[in-house]
């Protein structure tokens, strides 16, 4: 009874929660965020140009302002390939997470969130490619803003409702169905939206999803971390490496995940990587997604640095940055000037079962580009990039090494790449490891290290 009754005082804490979450953060979503006519706009290595006579240009979460179509028609590119992102936020009502009674992340799974972000950017380069964007785009819900906050109030009344009744909470989902399978498209538009959906169901908010929540927390533990924790960027760079090196679809055998180490990328290892393979009778190289663990200054990030972070998302092959400002965790995937253009987690929204046959897709859309001073941006962050092949690794080493060293003004750049393998350094490789024993005790004590450093991210 003891039991019970303290997991329903957990329930009603997450109720509250998700409560104090949307509230907060409908208000970010109604905000406008206004871009510049006279700026070039990037998102992932795509720029985009507003130009006008006019000043600003208003992207809102539902409504862009009036303008004419020269322009417009460079305004609808740029959102169709930011809504194309795959957005991952808190999810409340999702089974119970292993060991606790937690069926909501809201408040503490934010870098967890962001690091789904950029895998998933990492995973649509390689299925999709970068020019890919979804077909129904434009068409995601755009009704204005008024009437997001009166959906957020009508989804907090029945979830306190539903609360009070021992009932589960009633889904207010949209009616928007009309999946691109059941357009008349093309064999290739058909696979698209095929990998689409599977990307997208690989971060479902079930056990068995290969990079749900669920399955990162348990690779988490194994750093000392459990459900309801604050994780830090560099912390969930491991997570998601070990998660990838675990994941059993074969269509995820063509990826792995490096990770550098102490701000060093050891080209050898990375390729050992790529080249390693369990089958001996295929020779394919494999796809790497490296994640780059750094701090961008001490307490508050060095403004030297903002050039070389606007250069790599300049990059087609990078595919963000797991970062955020004190207390909050963003996905950074973009900027104009001196703003970071990002894609916030921390909007509360229903569990939503991926397994099912055409699953609702407009939860996994964002419909609102925002903007942040870099001034504000914590240091500490993890930089991403994705290499098709071993070429692709050598040719963006030798590309990123210049813009290091060009950026720097300091007498170190902020991370190298060096020939040859971490062994060869002094450093603890990665040897055989028993299967149950998921991280090495040189990882595990980096990791702890990473977690004291790091900022709390609420």
């Amino acid at each position: 009874m003891e039991a019970t009754g303290t997991d329903e005082v957990e329930k009603i804490k997450s109720k509250f929660m998700s409560a104090w979450h949307n509230m907060k953060y409908s208000w970010v979503l109604k905000t406008k965020t206004y871009f510049s006519r006279n700026s070039p706009v990037f998102l992932l290595g795509k720029c985009y140009h507003f130009k006008s006579d006019g000043m600003y240009v208003a992207l809102s979460s539902f409504h862009f302002d009036s303008i004419n179509t020269e322009i417009s028609g460079n305004v609808d590119e740029f959102r169709k390939d930011f809504i194309s992102r795959i957005w991952l936020t808190y999810r409340e009502e999702f089974p119970q997470i292993k060991g606790s009674a937690l069926t909501t992340d809201c408040g503490w799974g934010c870098t967890l969130r962001t690091g789904q972000m950029l895998l998933a950017q990492g995973l649509m380069l390689h299925f999709l490619g970068r020019a890919w964007v979804w077909p129904d785009a434009l068409d995601i819900e755009n009704s204005d803003s008024e009437s997001w906050t009166a959906h957020t109030v009508k989804k907090l009344t029945a979830s306190f409702e539903a609360s009070l009744t021992a009932e589960r909470e009633p889904k207010i989902l949209s009616n928007h169905h009309r999946g691109t399978l059941r357009r008349n498209c093309g064999d290739n538009e058909m696979r698209n939206e095929v990998y689409h959906r599977k990307i997208i169901s690989w971060f479902g908010d079930s056990p068995l999803a290969a990079f749900g929540l669920h399955q990162l927390i348990e690779y988490g533990k194994k750093s000392g971390k459990i459900a309801g924790d604050w994780y830090g960027p560099a912390v969930v760079a491991h997570i998601l490496r070990k998660a990838v090196e675990e994941a059993r679809d074969p269509e995820l055998q063509g990826v792995t995940v490096y990770v550098a180490q102490d701000c060093t990328v050891y080209s050898s290892d990375v390729i050992d990587r790529q080249c390693s393979c369990t089958d001996s009778e295929k020779t394919d190289t494999k796809a790497v997604i490296i994640l780059v663990p750094v701090r961008l200054g001490g307490e508050r990030t060095n403004t030297d640095y903002l050039e070389f972070v606007k250069g790599i998302l300049s990059l087609e092959y990078c595919v963000g940055i797991i970062g955020g400002k004190p207390k909050q965790s963003y996905y950074f995937a973009g900027f104009q000037d001196d703003s970071l253009i990002y894609m916030d987690p921390h909007y509360c929204q229903s569990f939503v079962d991926v397994s099912i046959k055409d699953f609702p897709l407009e939860s996994f859309h964002c419909p609102s580009p925002k903007k942040m001073s870099f001034k504000k941006m914590d240091p500490s962050c993890t930089i991403g990039f994705y290499c098709r092949t071993v070429q692709d690794f050598e040719k963006a080493s030798e590309e990123i090494t210049k813009m290091l060293k060009s950026s720097s003004k300091e007498k170190y750049p902020l991370f190298t790449f060096v020939k040859g393998h971490s062994r060869d350094y002094d450093f603890a490789s990665s040897p055989l490891r028993e299967e149950n024993d998921l991280f090495s005790e040189d990882e595990k004590k980096r990791l702890k290290r990473f977690s004291t450093e790091e900022f709390v991210l609420l």
